[in-house]
């Protein structure tokens, strides 16, 4: 598994290191999702890429941005306003009995307020922090993939919903934000060798439980805890991650969404008590990923088996 990540959320790497083109549409689109009320996951660090837009394309993102950003400011206006009517209510009642009801709508309400505000700071930032490009499940991500002969990137879900699914179905099996290899012909044969895409990050996180990290048997009445780890290539080099993603739509609105593929763990991941690690394709392949031809899924097996090794060091996460 691969349940988190530190990605490339600047499209403009992309555009270096591939000469990948901004596929306009989609990033319009989640943000509009957002200003209308919508509540699309999506890493500041993608939101502050075009910060500074260089053409018009780039620029209708950011207004979308900028509007999104309003509306949900106007929307937490409303809803501490909410919180603090709440707390004079509560406090009025207290004027006349202490009662520990009133006592915890105000805790509640004052606690609500407090998330709100830091929502809303976070919103409004400008200056880039730790962890502004990492991904959970259910965050978008940014994948590149090839339309007409050109390499395009597009704003994906980390969590894939396959052809046929329903947000039911999606909810009874959440984990497609991963594609185990073994799995492709099978439960992905739909996407593999047609949807084909590329991922890139910089660390991968994985949770681990703590008496198999620790290489020991649990002790007697002692539950099992996880730990969290950080794993970086040591060569320094990003990964290549090699995706599988889907345009599920319900005739009304569509949602791009993806899953990275993973492999049978390397050794020093799985001394650390991890039994996957996801794939890591080499730069030489990147172009025949992203073009694969469904009748020849022999040369996609051979992409992914011939898989860069670099050395995963790995740390305990803070």
């Amino acid at each position: 598994m691969c349940y988190s990540a530190q990605i490339w959320a600047d499209y403009q790497k992309f555009s270096r290191a591939f000469g990948a083109i901004l596929s306009v549409k989609e990033f319009v689109q989640i943000f509009w999702e957002r200003r209308e009320g919508a509540s699309p996951k999506i890493p500041k660090a993608i939101e502050l890429a075009f910060a500074n837009p260089r053409d018009e394309l780039e620029a209708q993102v950011k207004r979308m941005i900028d509007e999104a950003r309003e509306a949900e400011l106007g929307r937490m206006d409303e809803r501490i306003a909410t919180q603090q009517a709440k707390i004079a209510e509560a406090e009025a009642a207290l004027q006349k009995r202490v009662t520990k009801k009133s006592q915890e709508v105000i805790r509640v309400a004052n606690n609500r307020i407090a998330v709100e505000r830091a929502k809303a700071d976070k919103l409004q930032r400008s200056e880039p922090a730790e962890n502004d490009d990492r991904i959970w499940p259910g965050d978008y991500t940014l994948v590149m993939v090839v339309e007409d002969g050109r390499k395009i990137i597009k704003p994906m879900r980390y969590q894939c919903r396959l052809p046929g699914w329903t947000v039911a179905s999606e909810r009874a099996k959440p984990g497609t934000y991963n594609a185990r290899r073994d799995s492709l012909r099978s439960v992905w044969k739909r996407l593999y060798g047609y949807n084909h895409g590329i991922m890139v990050a910089t660390h991968f996180y994985e949770s681990v439980a703590r008496h198999d990290y620790e290489q020991r048997t649990l002790a007697d009445g002692e539950r099992p805890k996880s730990i969290e780890l950080e794993f970086t290539p040591q060569s320094g080099e990003p990964l290549y991650i090699p995706v599988l993603w889907y345009a599920w739509t319900d005739g009304v609105g569509e949602l791009l969404s993806c899953a990275a593929i993973t492999d049978n763990p390397e050794p020093e991941v799985a001394m650390t008590g991890h039994d996957r690690t996801i794939i890591n394709i080499k730069p030489e392949h990147v172009d025949a990923w992203l073009s694969p031809d469904p009748k020849n899924l022999a040369e996609m097996d051979e992409i992914l088996e011939d898989k860069r090794h670099p050395f995963y060091e790995h740390k305990v996460a803070a």
